[in-house]
């Protein structure tokens, strides 16, 4: 396939790319390069002929549809969005214009694409979403395909207003849309502001480990490269019109899931001054709007596509706890570039607009 792929060089974006261009698609990688975006996350591909980039924002829409005119994809994957909740709660503005004017960017680039005569019969619109925009769950029951929305959040909002706007362009203007709404995701190159890299990051280091209110917060958690095979899968044999949840069959509280990365740690740093490192486990103020409990429900993109997750969490875990140690450069250069691995986000009360 010939793969316009929007954010690739983002955390999940750049393991579509590369797991693309190992299987033999074409791929355009088109990505803003904000400051999650990494160019090294896609270094090992970026000589390959398959392979081509482009420093745009999604929301340009005239440099959208040129890319898509030129390259002329088989399929259009939206990855690209501000993901970072915390950091949607102190600056909201970037969020409803990546995630919400961004996809309306990309939505009518698009629709003139296929309306152009130069789009494949079989051209489909694959827009990358998030199990937040259905809100929090009880102790019990699962996220479908037909729960209601109920976002929380602005970043969650953000992303459940750009689901409606790809829904409607395919019922008002047939354009053959596909919506996947993911579980967390975790591995290597993870942008270390997540939790994941923050725990393991901080635990190195021998400073506190933050964990939100009480720890009992319950998340499905999704190896990035398994997301990325069932990403690819539904780009080529989804059927335009639906969607579909994919998840990682692995809930766990954040306190059990940090008491995991711990437990590695112990083993791998035998050495370390710090271990055990729970003790370094710190509770901190709870974040507003926290979502209590997800839990996705992948039943049918298993049973209409095949796709299983191919990683445990206890060894998808030990394998991203070892990449961070083993590429303590990659994340030692985004601190030296500026980005504090330390400070918290998401705690700024009163009113601020930003664009």
């Amino acid at each position: 396939m010939r793969l316009m792929v929007t954010g690739g060089a983002g955390f999940i974006g750049s393991a579509v790319v590369r797991r693309a261009i190992e299987r033999g698609d074409d791929v355009l990688n088109v990505d803003k390069l904000t400051y999650a975006a990494n160019p090294e996350n896609v270094a090992m591909v970026a000589d390959n002929a398959r392979y081509q980039f482009a420093q745009e924002d999604i929301c340009d829409f005239a440099a959208m549809a040129r890319l898509m005119n030129e390259f002329k994809p088989d399929a259009v994957m939206n990855l690209a969005a501000e993901t970072h909740v915390d950091r949607s709660i102190d600056g909201p503005g970037a969020f409803i214009q990546t995630n919400i004017v961004g996809t309306y960017s990309l939505l009518e680039a698009a629709r003139g694409y296929k309306a152009s005569g130069h789009a494949p019969k079989d051209f489909r619109f694959h827009h990358i979403s998030t199990d937040e925009v259905y809100g929090s769950l009880g102790p019990t029951g699962e996220f479908t395909e037909t729960s209601p929305y109920q976002p929380n959040s602005p970043y969650s909002a953000a992303k459940a207003s750009s689901d409606m706007l790809a829904r409607a362009w395919r019922e008002t203007f047939d354009l053959p849309v596909i919506v996947t709404n993911c579980s967390n995701n975790y591995g290597p190159y993870q942008f270390p502001e997540k939790l994941i890299p923050v725990v393991i990051i901080a635990a190195l280091e021998g400073r506190d480990i933050p964990i939100y209110g009480k720890g009992d917060n319950i998340r499905d958690w999704l190896h990035v490269e398994d997301h990325a095979e069932a990403l690819l899968l539904a780009a080529r044999e989804g059927k335009p019109g639906e969607t579909y949840n994919i998840g990682g069959r692995a809930e766990r509280t954040n306190l059990d899931l940090v008491h995991m990365i711990c437990e590695v740690l112990d083993e791998e740093l035998k050495a370390s001054p710090h271990a055990p490192h729970k003790g370094l486990i710190k509770f901190v103020t709870d974040r507003p709007g926290h979502d209590h409990r997800y839990a996705i429900n992948c039943d049918k993109i298993e049973r209409e596509l095949g796709w299983t997750p191919a990683h445990t969490i206890e060894e998808g875990m030990r394998d991203t706890v070892k990449w961070y140690l083993g590429n303590r450069d990659w994340w030692e250069k985004i601190r030296q570039d500026g980005f504090d691995v330390a400070k918290r986000q998401g705690l700024k009360s009163g009113l601020k607009q930003s664009a």
